[in-house]
């Protein structure tokens, strides 16, 4: 019985665990277990830009809620060759994924570009339909003022 209540208690802290870019934790209030947690997400390719993004975590809990909100700035220089590296299709690619449940419910950042507006649209949503609705967010970052601005325009 020992055991068992050992390996419970491991597992709950591991899905409670901190995260290496977790830069906020606001507590719901005094009677609920959720509290929005705020991470940080560097693009991988594009190292100048940064997104927050805001999600509800419920501790002790199977699954966790899908809403949540992403906000992406430039925080460094963006040039012409880190937009050639990224995908340019109309659905873009996903540069980051969160499991939110053991029932195959995730939350996706998918990158976007948007090269008639010269603009980098990011996606933040829920794989799993909640309520009758796909639960998403959307930042976008300009090109304007960049190094980047223009190189790509979609005519190559």
């Amino acid at each position: 019985m020992m055991k068992k209540a050992a390996l419970l208690g491991v597992l709950l802290t591991s899905l409670m665990g901190c995260s290496d870019n977790e830069v906020g934790d606001v507590s719901l209030g005094f009677f609920t277990l959720k509290d929005i947690k705020l991470n940080d997400m560097r693009d991988p390719l594009i190292p100048g830009i940064t997104c927050h993004i805001a999600s509800i975590e419920a501790d002790f809990s199977l699954a966790d809620p899908s809403d949540s909100s992403i906000s992406c700035r430039q925080i460094g220089e963006i040039t012409p060759q880190m937009i050639a590296k990224i995908e340019k299709s109309k659905d873009g690619e996903v540069i980051f994924k969160k499991s939110k449940s053991i029932f195959f419910k995730s939350m996706k950042v998918r990158r976007i570009f948007d090269s008639k507006n010269q603009t980098i649209m990011y996606l933040s949503y829920a794989t799993k339909e909640t309520s009758g609705s796909f639960k998403h967010s959307l930042s976008t970052v300009p090109l304007w003022g960049t190094k980047a601005y223009g190189s790509y325009t979609g005519e190559e």
